[in-house]
C-alpha cells in the first residue's frame, strides 16, 4: 500500500510547518509528516522551508540571521503562532509512535550547506530517542553523504527534480550516485511520469516516492500504478482516495 506523507505537516490544510499544521495532522491516517530544518547564527535549529524569511512569517531577510529573541515574537502569517524550532516540533510528533518522520536538511540563502547542520539534527533526534522513525532528506547528494558519515543507522531519502537531474548529468549519472545511499528517492511528479521506465529499472517502485500530488486525478493515477510514497499538501484527500481504492480492490 502507498504510504501517504504529510508535506510541511499540510500546507493546504493550516499554515505549512506550524505547530498547530503538526498537531492537526496527526490526527489524519498519515503514514509519515515531512519538514524542513535550517541554523540560525544563534545555533537554533528551526523549523521553516525557505531560506529567507518573506514568505511565510511577518520577518524578512535570511533564516540564518533570525535572532532566538527574535523568532520568539515573529509570527508566522496566517496564525497567531511562532516560527518553531526543531525541538519543539519532534516533541509534538514523538508521542504519534507509528508516523515516520521526514526531516529534510536545508541549505542557507546562498545555497552553502549549514556548518555542522547535520550533526546537530541528529544530536536532536538522538535526545527523543527517534532514530528509527526518521529518514533525512535533502536534495543535496553531499549533505546525505554527510548524513550517512554521521549517522548511517538513520534511513535517507533525496529529492529531484528535472532541473536539479540535469545539473547531476542527467538521470543516469543521477541514479548511480543515490542508488546506494538512500533509502527512497522522491522524484517530482512530471519527471517521474516521463522517465518512469528508466528509473524503474534502476529503483523498484516501493523505494520511489512521487511529489508534490494535490490533485485528485493525479493522486489516483499514482496510487494506482502502486508507487511506495506520495507526498502531498492534502493528505486528507490522498488518504480517502487510498480507502476508497482499498475498498474497491
Amino acid at each position: 500500500m502507498t504510504s501517504i506523507t504529510g508535506h510541511r505537516g499540510a500546507r493546504d490544510l493550516w499554515p505549512e510547518n506550524s505547530l498547530g499544521g503538526f498537531r492537526n495532522v496527526l490526527a489524519l491516517d498519515v503514514d509519515a509528516v515531512e519538514f524542513d530544518v535550517h541554523l540560525t547564527d544563534d545555533g537554533e535549529l528551526v523549523v521553516i522551508h525557505d531560506a529567507t524569511l518573506d514568505r511565510t512569517s511577518e520577518g524578512s531577510g535570511p533564516v540564518s540571521r533570525l535572532s532566538a529573541e527574535e523568532r520568539r515574537t515573529l509570527r508566522l502569517k496566517g496564525c497567531d503562532e511562532t516560527i518553531p524550532t526543531f525541538a519543539d516540533v519532534l516533541g509534538t510528533l514523538a508521542p504519534a509512535s507509528e508516523k515516520r518522520l521526514h526531516v529534510e536538511i536545508k541549505s542557507d540563502s546562498e545555497g552553502q550547506s549549514y556548518e555542522d547542520i547535520v550533526e546537530r539534527v541528529v544530536s536532536e533526534i538522538d535526545r527523543l530517542d527517534l532514530r528509527t522513525r526518521c529518514h533525512l532528506t535533502s536534495f543535496d547528494i553531499s549533505v546525505l553523504e554527510e548524513c550517512r558519515k554521521v549517522a548511517p543507522d538513520i534511513a535517507r531519502l533525496v529529492s529531484v527534480n528535472a532541473a536539479w537531474v540535469n545539473r547531476q548529468g542527467g538521470i543516469d549519472a543521477f541514479l548511480t550516485r543515490v542508488t546506494g545511499l538512500v533509502d527512497i528517492v522522491a522524484v517530482h511528479h512530471e519527471l517521474l511520469e516521463a522517465g518512469w521506465d528508466e528509473i524503474t529499472a534502476s529503483i523498484p517502485a516501493a523505494r520511489l516516492c512521487v511529489w508534490t500530488l494535490n490533485d485528485e486525478a493525479l493522486i489516483r493515477a499514482w496510487l494506482d500504478r502502486g508507487i511506495g510514497h506520495l507526498t502531498t499538501d492534502r493528505p486528507d484527500l490522498a488518504l480517502s482516495l487510498r480507502a476508497e481504492a482499498a475498498a474497491a480492490a
